[in-house]
């Protein structure tokens, strides 16, 4: 039983630090009282539910002397790229926390893991009002994005996003390099009109004044667009900013330019950008290693027959074109990808 309360100690410690963080951001920078008193609530329902674990036993075991994992650390813990990236670890940090304990519970009091479950779903979504205070947006946390390109789609756009949606993408990116701006505005638009009643976000590839003009959800840049920080400039955090990105230079760069999430690849060959040389998956490997709290999209080539292959390398999430668009069922290619990038998400979060 020692064990088990050294977890639950260790653990209560970093979901109350992680809720201070929190509640500190809605406090002093949002100056809201709801979300303030929410924080606050939370944090002192873990200290009480907490207590009920094991009021005596705790402090008897702790031992940070001779804590081992005192002496772990990432470089990745040493650097945030903003606040709004602080407020995201804190929120992730908490959540983790708080799955511990309520492991842990279910072996010392059974009977309190589901309010220990009830209080990591609130987080979740203290976290969420927090961060779109602060930015207008939240982290970009998709499993599947469609890179939408007519030239590519087997069948009418429309039909491949119908089913791409509801195959269970949660994000397209309208990519149409020979359209004009004017074509561009009106295809994101009508791509808004039908993706966003269905919770998917929209983003535009190139170009920040269209994403702003259509009120898309943000934009991805590539290496030879706008810089990333100037695009900051332009929108603020009205949008979401993505980078493309092929080697850990340029995703540490991107990192230092305030992007929400990064594009990573090529992984395989790709029809999309043939010139582009494949990197398979050694790269992502290694960024991820590098930035594991930075939402990435793997992308160049991803199919159903090479899915498996990136999520070994650690990707868990991925843009797609060709394997969507030139499918002839959308939604059943969608689904397979979908299906298997959450269920690597949930054995990743279980074990």
């Amino acid at each position: 039983m020692q064990p088990l309360m050294r977890v639950i100690d260790a653990n209560a410690n970093r979901a109350r630090e992680g809720l201070r963080v929190l509640e500190d951001a809605a406090r002093f920078c949002l100056e809201d009282v709801q979300l303030t008193t929410q924080a606050k609530t939370l944090r002192h329902r873990v200290t009480e539910v907490v207590r009920l674990l094991g009021p005596s036993n705790l402090l008897d075991s702790r031992d940070t002397p001779g804590d081992v994992g005192t002496a772990v650390a990432t470089e990745s813990e040493s650097t945030r790229h903003g606040h709004r990236s602080v407020v995201a670890a804190s929120g992730k940090r908490v959540g983790e926390a708080l799955r511990s304990i309520e492991e842990a519970a279910k072996v010392t009091r059974p009977g309190l893991a589901p309010e220990l479950e009830r209080i990591r779903y609130a987080v979740y979504e203290l976290e969420q009002s927090v961060l779109l205070g602060l930015t207008g947006t939240i982290p970009a946390d998709w499993s599947v994005c469609l890179l939408l390109t007519e030239s590519a789609c087997r069948k009418p756009w429309e039909h491949v996003i119908a089913g791409a949606i509801e195959g269970g993408v949660d994000c397209i990116q309208v990519r149409e390099k020979s359209m004009s701006m004017k074509q561009l505005a009106e295809r994101t638009t009508a791509v808004i009109d039908i993706a966003r009643p269905a919770g998917v976000e929209v983003i535009v590839n190139d170009h920040v004044d269209v994403a702003i003009a259509t009120g898309a959800d943000g934009v991805h840049l590539g290496q030879d667009d706008l810089s990333p920080a100037s695009a900051r400039s332009i929108c603020g955090h009205s949008l979401l900013i993505g980078s493309s990105t092929h080697s850990l230079e340029e995703a540490a760069d991107a990192v230092g330019q305030d992007v929400d999430y990064i594009g990573v690849g090529c992984m395989f060959s790709s029809r999309l950008k043939p010139g582009l040389q494949a990197s398979s998956t050694p790269l992502l490997e290694e960024l991820v290693r590098a930035h594991p709290d930075l939402p990435h999209l793997a992308i160049g080539g991803i199919c159903r027959d090479n899915i498996e292959e990136v999520i070994n390398a650690g990707g868990r999430a991925v843009a797609v074109c060709h394997g969507i668009c030139d499918a002839e069922d959308p939604a059943g290619a969608a689904a397979h990808l979908s299906e298997a990038i959450h269920a690597a998400r949930l054995e990743q979060e279980s074990s």
